[in-house]
């Protein structure tokens, strides 16, 4: 990491040094989480998740992921503080950020019972992270772009054009190509988790009950905010339909279920944060 700005410096390059190490720190801070998850996976799968070295990749990977998200709070509060911008709604308008919502799940799940499936999605995004950062920044530090020679035809006083490296292009492809598909996964993780916490409610393990419902108002904060978790948890109601609809089904069961989907709507409507936040378009997650 570069060192410190020095005192004498002007106060414009403080800050653009300031930022340059913000930003480094953060693209770190997801290759640690990446890093931590792989070794965590190796334990895992030798059902060995409760030894040392894996308790500890477990709680580092969210010490990194929590990291990352508050660096990007932080920038995101400056940059208000700047412009002299408020958040709007107050209080409940900085929880509509998804930003300060990854960051306080990150806390949650660093406190909280070992639970793997909840690594899965800050891994996901880190991946796109790092490759994007390594395709803005690293490569072109090591590899600086090679300048075209300009045709017979170009103009003289034209923009000099730049040949990006090979390795750019194909880590722009790859996050062009997988990151919409990616974001659906996140979303399926994210709603296969909450079934598994409530399993764990069910059974009275620990802390499950406060878990329940913390992670499901994150989860009703991002239905709010994802498109991708709305298509989720569409799909997952039309497949239950299509099993409640088949013939041989008892009514009991059919009557359950629309009892089941009655009361999501209930509390759908009844937690609409909108309301309390005058409306205000919640931000976008930029971690």
């Amino acid at each position: 990491m570069a060192p410190p700005p020095p005192a004498d410096m002007p106060l414009p390059q403080r800050l653009q040094k300031l930022a340059s190490t913000l930003q480094f720190a953060w693209f770190a801070g997801h290759a640690v989480l990446i890093l931590c998850i792989t070794r965590y996976a190796f334990s895992w799968i030798r059902f060995n998740y409760y030894g040392g070295m894996a308790s500890f990749c477990y709680r580092s990977a969210f010490v990194a992921a929590a990291s990352t998200y508050g660096i990007v709070v932080y920038k995101t509060w400056r940059a208000r503080q700047k412009t002299g911008a408020k958040q709007p709604g107050g209080a409940l308008g900085y929880l509509s950020d998804e930003n300060v919502q990854y960051l306080l799940m990150a806390l949650v799940w660093l406190f909280m019972p070992q639970y793997p499936l909840a690594l899965l999605p800050y891994g996901i995004y880190s991946i796109f992270h790092v490759a994007t950062y390594t395709r803005a920044n690293v490569i072109p530090t090591i590899a600086p772009p090679q300048k075209l020679v300009p045709g017979a035809a170009a103009s003289p006083n034209g923009k000099p054009q730049y040949a990006p490296h090979p390795m750019a292009d194909a880590i722009g492809s790859f996050v062009k190509k997988y990151y919409d598909s990616s974001m659906s996964v996140v979303a399926s993780l994210e709603i296969a988790l909450w079934a598994r916490i409530l399993l764990s409610a069910l059974f009275f393990q620990r802390r499950s009950w406060i878990l329940i419902a913390v992670y499901t108002a994150f989860l009703r904060a991002r239905y709010a905010q994802s498109s991708h978790v709305k298509n989720s948890f569409a799909q997952f109601e039309a497949r239950v339909d299509n099993l409640i609809g088949a013939q041989g089904t008892p009514p009991a069961a059919r009557q359950a279920w629309d009892t089941l989907k009655g009361v999501a709507r209930q509390f759908h409507g009844a937690t609409d944060v909108n309301k309390y936040v005058n409306g205000a378009a919640a931000p976008k997650k930029s971690s």
